[in-house]
């Protein structure tokens, strides 16, 4: 417990510094945020247009996909707000830098987290939400108080499972230093993936992400849950409400890869 305080607390001052920086130009940073909208946005222009010339993906409405996209952009947004600073892991390691981080009295992992922490992702966020908004407003689905607590709930589950991704990325990077592009493939790319139904991919392919990644659980298992749909890859129904578990599973594995790759870490001599 004191640990994770000590984190929290190391993680909180660091980003509110780069916060009150990034607001000194108030302007500068709404223009920003306004272009990583537009720019998230773009990916969705595509579901769009294609709509426009079908009435169906893969067997699922528009709305269905709507909702697809924003659970699954939503996580991966918050999850990239955290701990997109994360991704110069590898630099760190390579350079030397990170060395400066293992002499101060403070968690490694949060100073890395923390360090130039951009407030401008929020875009991404907010883009999510708008078309999720979107989508729960188009879906036609008979709600339940457990569906009404599962979106919520799925959304921040699925932040942790791609924050749980990003740190275990990060940890690989004491072993291969360019490792970077791999993990953007699950994280990023796990985003695109997941916006869309997984009726349109290669079965082996979904079940990957059900039983050996479980990106399945960031949204596609629990929101087939609130839509009433199938499971993908033979999974029960129920399996849609395991995402907190999912979630909790992959901190650990990820915070015992972050710790032993911490040890085994050898300064560049620099």
């Amino acid at each position: 417990m004191g640990a994770g305080r000590a984190s929290w607390r190391t993680y909180r001052l660091i980003a509110g510094m780069w916060i009150r920086s990034t607001m000194t130009y108030r302007s500068s940073f709404a223009m920003t945020l306004a272009a990583s909208f537009a720019v998230t946005f773009f990916d969705f222009v595509v579901i769009l247009l294609m709509f426009g010339h079908v009435d169906g993906l893969g067997g699922y409405a528009f709305g269905e996909v709507a909702f697809l996209y924003g659970t699954a952009g939503t996580s991966f947004g918050l999850a990239d707000l955290a701990l997109g600073s994360l991704q110069r892991m590898g630099g760190r390691v390579r350079d030397g830098t990170l060395d400066t981080l293992l002499v101060r009295p403070a968690p490694v992992l949060a100073q890395v987290a923390g360090d130039r922490f951009a407030l401008r992702r929020l875009g991404r966020v907010l883009q999510g939400l708008f078309v999720l908004v979107w989508g729960l407003a188009l879906v036609d689905v008979e709600w339940t108080v457990v569906k009404v607590l599962l979106v919520p709930v799925m959304v921040v589950s699925g932040a942790v499972i791609f924050g749980a991704v990003m740190v275990l990325g990060a940890a690989l990077q004491f072993w291969a230093q360019d490792a970077s592009q791999a993990t953007n493939a699950f994280t990023y790319g796990g985003n695109t993936l997941l916006g869309y139904p997984p009726t349109i991919f290669a079965q082996e392919l979904v079940r990957g992400v059900v039983y050996v990644v479980p990106l399945a659980f960031v949204n596609w298992l629990p929101a087939l849950y609130v839509l009433d749909r199938e499971p993908p890859a033979g999974a029960p129904a129920w399996a849609g409400l395991l995402s907190p578990l999912v979630a909790a599973a992959c901190c650990v594995v990820a915070g015992a890869v972050w710790r032993r790759g911490l040890r085994a870490y050898r300064s560049t001599g620099s």
